[in-house]
């Protein structure tokens, strides 16, 4: 599995937008079939902040992921909206109990 916290600060301005868009790419995203869990959260004391959390099943799903119309759609829609670039953390999962292991999927 392959775990990554991508951490976007938008403009203040933009946090509908944002919240849309990525609304929009979240729900196509579940529906991949190397996509284990894609979540979205918005920080409480500041609404600018969020955080998608991401888990796919293989390395290859995350590139098949990015090859995906709706995230090539969400990307150039929320570009303008950034108020500095988004970050991508990678995480290797050490204790998932509802996680099904890759050899079993």
């Amino acid at each position: 599995m392959q775990v990554i916290h991508v951490h976007a600060h938008v403009k203040p301005d933009a946090v509908a937008a944002f919240r849309e868009a990525t609304i929009a790419n979240a729900s196509a995203s579940v529906r991949e079939p190397g996509v284990f869990r894609f979540d979205v959260i918005q920080q409480q004391d500041d609404p600018t902040q969020f955080v998608l959390v991401e888990i796919y099943r293989t390395p290859e799903a995350v590139a098949a992921h990015k090859n995906t119309a709706h995230y090539a759609a969400w990307r150039d829609a929320v570009a303008p909206l950034m108020a500095e670039p988004r970050a991508g953390v990678k995480y290797a999962p050490i204790f998932m109990p509802n996680a099904v292991a890759p050899e079993d999927v």
